[in-house]
């Protein structure tokens, strides 16, 4: 057993390591957004356009619901996103072929490249910290954020990743 510092006694936690976990997390999730926010700024886009391309992009063909429930957004907040993306020729919404109530979202051409942009400075973040860090580290990383996950949105995180 470790500490933060020292890699003592991590299964008794005090309040005040939990804390500094805590602003860890949130220090790291400043850094880890910056470069895409600054990227979205430029065209008048907040995090929920970025959150949609980045589920697109990785789920070619997702209907409108399950972009809704992967999120966890309302209709409403989803559909303004959407509509912005679509009329910006980021984002083509295709009508089901099986079944017509059910649109699928794909990426276009551009869509494409800008969800490459807003995510080769993320890549390049974790990638120098997982180099950093070592293969412990990041085996124990990823198990933290596994387990802080709700089971629901684990269960969804290994239907995307296919684990």
């Amino acid at each position: 057993m470790t500490d933060i510092a020292g890699g003592k006694n991590l299964l008794f936690l005090t309040d005040e390591q939990l804390r500094q976990g805590i602003e860890a997390m949130f220090f790291a999730y400043r850094a880890f957004t910056a470069d895409p926010d600054r990227i979205l700024e430029g065209r008048s886009y907040g995090r929920a356009h970025h959150r949609a391309i980045h589920f697109i992009s990785r789920s070619p063909g997702l209907t409108v619901n399950n972009l809704l429930d992967t999120l966890g957004v309302t209709k409403q907040s989803l559909n303004r996103v959407l509509r912005t993306l679509v009329n910006d020729g980021l984002v083509d919404s295709r009508i089901g072929r099986t079944d017509r109530r059910k649109r699928h979202l794909y990426l276009t051409e551009n869509g494409v490249a800008f969800e490459r942009e807003l995510s080769n400075a993320q890549r390049e973040r974790m990638r120098s910290a997982y180099r950093s860090t070592g293969p412990d580290a990041v085996a124990g990383f990823r198990e933290v954020l596994e387990a802080m996950m709700d089971p629901e949105m684990r269960r969804k995180f290994y239907s995307v990743n296919r684990l």
